[in-house]
């Protein structure tokens, strides 16, 4: 008799779980329409942004152009640049306003393939994947640019004139923010990780002197060979490390908790 209730409570949740099978053709369809729907979102922002292509490219330059010396300004070594940079700035400007419709599209692909309990718990990481990408790059912009370029100012030597060559900025600056955006998803990481069960909090909470270091490689390799920068990308890394674990002992069961429900689970009717 108990089995028998028990059974009876679990179909209904069997019955949600089970998923709807589709062809390889019906996939490459879908996976086209996804693609072709995040290609134009960022083909409609850049197409808006084109008139507005130097000024884009201002925005961008307004770090560096502040901390240059008096009477210096950016220069143009190859013949296109003047007229393709500013084009180039602002295609990759309106990826980063269309991430959100690229991530969403990913998602929509991907969301069919999931369980229910699967969805509930990759919407929320999905969108503050999306916030902590627009913060790294708003911090790289506000913070890191600002004390960056101002040390490379400083100690730029005597009798020599510092003349960025703007072809050679962007490629600089889409690298840094490719790098802070990347970074400030290390609680997602941390999170999935934790998920997956490949590891649990308390187990990276005792890895927390390897990431500090680790954290300081990374900013090594990723950013330009000075100080301030690489304590500006490793310090956040580490934080959001912490946060992190944080929010996988918030979001997700403990192990404890999930012997207790197995336990209960368990017991007859």
């Amino acid at each position: 008799m108990a089995d028998s209730q028990y059974d009876a409570s679990k179909q209904p949740e069997e019955e949600e779980e089970q998923l709807e099978e589709a062809t390889l053709l019906s996939h490459l369809i879908e996976l086209r329409s996804r693609l072709m729907k995040a290609f134009g979102a960022v083909l409609v922002v850049f197409i808006c942004l084109i008139p507005f292509a130097e000024r884009v490219f201002s925005l961008v330059a307004n770090p560096l152009m502040e901390k240059l010396p008096e009477n210096s300004t950016m220069i143009a070594t190859q013949v296109a640049s003047p007229f393709l940079t500013p084009f180039k700035t602002s295609l990759f400007v309106a990826l980063f306003i269309a991430m959100p419709v690229v991530i969403y599209q990913a998602w929509a692909f991907v969301a069919p393939g999931l369980y229910r309990r699967e969805k509930r718990f990759a919407i929320p990481l999905v969108l503050s994947s999306i916030v902590l990408f627009y913060c790294g790059v708003a911090f790289a912009y506000f913070v890191v640019f600002p004390l960056m370029f101002a040390f490379f100012t400083a100690v730029t030597p005597e009798g020599v004139t510092m003349m960025t060559d703007i072809a050679s900025y962007l490629d600089f600056i889409l690298v840094i923010f490719l790098a802070f955006g990347i970074a400030f998803e290390v609680p997602i990481a941390t999170v999935m990780m934790v998920a997956s069960g490949l590891t649990t909090p308390d187990k990276l909470a005792t890895k927390r002197p390897y990431v500090f270091l680790g954290a300081f490689v990374v900013g090594m390799l990723l950013t330009p060979p000075d100080v301030i920068s690489q304590t500006l990308l490793a310090v956040p890394i580490y934080v959001l490390f912490e946060a992190g674990i944080f929010m996988s002992r918030f979001m997700l069961p403990s192990e404890s908790e999930k012997a207790d429900n197995e336990t209960v689970g368990d017991k007859p009717a």
